[in-house]
């Protein structure tokens, strides 16, 4: 079976290729399978992913399918159970990559004002030549460990 976007869907209902919808309960959701003149059935997904669009209520299902012009649909509730929980995503999830997200923020502000600080330092740069030499006097200086 294909997938197709709303844009998808939107043209190839303009061009007349839609045959029909069937409205699919799934769990807790609803998904859109769409019969096409091609024979190729298909179902609708996110606009940038292929997974597929899921909707809370058959109304908010309609609510779309009556905006890009078509009128009939079908329903099938032999899999719809709106008692079922969504587990695709809970909140533990969410607020660990909002966490995450706060800790990039920050490390990105602290990295921009080292450097800024680091600009804006009046003392004179030394250069590379200048202290990769000196490291390597430091570390010849060291004392060698012996191997066992």
């Amino acid at each position: 079976m294909k997938s197709m976007t709303l844009e998808q869907l939107r043209a190839t209902a303009s061009a007349g290729g839609v045959v029909g919808v069937t409205l699919k309960g799934q769990g807790s959701g609803f998904f859109m399978e769409i019969a096409t003149r091609s024979g190729q059935d298909a179902f609708l997904v996110k606009a940038r992913s292929t997974e597929p669009r899921r909707f809370g209520s058959p109304n908010s299902a309609l609510v779309v399918l009556r905006d890009i012009g078509i009128a009939v649909a079908k329903l099938d509730a032999t899999n719809w159970n709106p008692d079922q929980k969504e587990v695709t995503q809970n909140r533990d999830s969410r607020a660990q990559a909002m966490r995450q997200a706060h800790e990039a923020a920050a490390y990105n502000q602290w990295l921009a004002g080292e450097i800024q600080a680091s600009i804006d330092d009046p003392r004179l740069s030394i250069p590379h030549d200048e202290v990769m030499a000196e490291m390597d006097s430091d570390i010849a200086a060291l004392p060698k460990k012996k191997r066992a």
